[in-house]
């Protein structure tokens, strides 16, 4: 049994994006084993994954070179055996450990002055690799093979887990609908906070639960939810979940309404109906990679920007997709 080394994604959507190349490797070699580096906030995902043997955990900071760590981690896998590394990230820093670990192929795209670090590098056609997830499965394949279609995501589900999490947060009385308001990138992306406490007035007023899901430091967006939605059945789970414990509670939903954020792409690997709202970024680009899905996106002429904040200050991308507009996606999408 051959052995393969990913070095995974730092975003949460595109660790979850990665298992689309997870699959593909099992595909082409169903004994492979495959482990995955990752930064402590997204590699507890590969545990969910069944194509991945284990997650490795490498604890450097956001935008930390961290040369000692990474040094310390290669040399610790050398011993491991890896045929082959693939590095997804496109930075320097990301190719240190395989080549610290002596693995005898590292492939990964050039960039960075990389040349030293990975003796397979390919070069990025951003026009043919026009998606992310493209250009994770093309590092997993041979040079100039065509790609295949990318497998859908899905995470595993523990069930006496979700079970466990409902009953610790009073959850479970009415069917419910998650919210994700969260994105990490910026402004431009975030769908206004008013507009999610009305959407949450409107389904409540249908039955509905309201599921506000996000890490702790958007708890006091949930908490804006609940309060503008006075009277609406609104819980803000905003900072009472592990990542995995997010994966089990949008497994329970009828659907998500999300900005396109790593949530987003979790929630489209847990089953749910998704109904992502687009605003600088693009769909084209980072789609939810579920049949299972409504993408709203105005697609003005500025648009995607891809700014992290507005450049023209109105935002309009986002003010002009209403609550009733995607109350109606939500309805049309789960067929109620």
């Amino acid at each position: 049994m051959s052995a393969t080394l990913v070095i995974g994604p730092a975003w949460v959507g595109d660790m979850v994006m990665a298992q689309s190349l997870f699959r593909l490797l099992r595909t082409q070699e169903p004994d492979v084993a495959i482990d995955v580096i990752g930064p402590p906030w997204s590699v507890p995902l590969v545990g969910r994954m069944p194509e991945v043997r284990r997650g490795i955990p490498l604890d450097v900071a956001h935008g930390e070179f961290g040369l000692g760590a990474r040094r310390a981690l290669g040399k610790s896998l050398h011993s491991a055996g890896y045929a082959r590394a693939i590095v997804l990230p496109r930075s320097f820093k990301s190719a240190l450990v395989p080549w610290f670990a002596r693995i005898p192929v590292r492939t990964g795209f050039a960039a960075e002055l990389r040349g030293l670090l990975l003796n397979d590098s390919r070069e990025l056609d951003r026009q043919v690799l026009d998606q992310t997830v493209k250009r994770f499965l093309a590092l997993g394949v041979a040079p100039g093979v065509a790609i295949p279609a990318p497998a859908q995501p899905t995470l595993r589900v523990d069930e006496a887990n979700r079970a466990a999490l409902m009953r610790r947060l009073g959850l479970g009385g009415r069917p419910a609908v998650a919210l994700m308001p969260g994105a990490a990138y910026g402004p431009a992306k975030q769908w206004p906070i008013s507009n999610f406490a009305e959407l949450a007035g409107l389904l409540s007023s249908r039955g509905l639960d309201v599921w506000v899901l996000g890490s702790a430091g958007e708890r006091a967006i949930g908490e804006k939810i609940r309060a503008g939605a006075a009277g609406a059945a609104v819980f803000n789970l905003c900072g009472q979940t592990s990542l995995e414990d997010t994966v089990d509670l949008l497994s329970a939903v009828r659907a998500a309404v999300t900005n396109d954020s790593g949530l987003m792409h979790v929630a489209a690997a847990a089953g749910p109906h998704v109904v992502a709202i687009y605003g600088s970024s693009s769909p084209d680009f980072t789609p939810p990679l579920t049949v299972r899905k409504t993408i709203l996106y105005q697609g003005l002429a500025c648009s995607p920007c891809f700014r992290r904040e507005c450049p023209l200050g109105h935002l309009n991308c986002l003010h002009e997709i209403t609550p009733s507009r995607v109350l109606a996606a939500y309805l049309e999408g789960t067929g109620l």
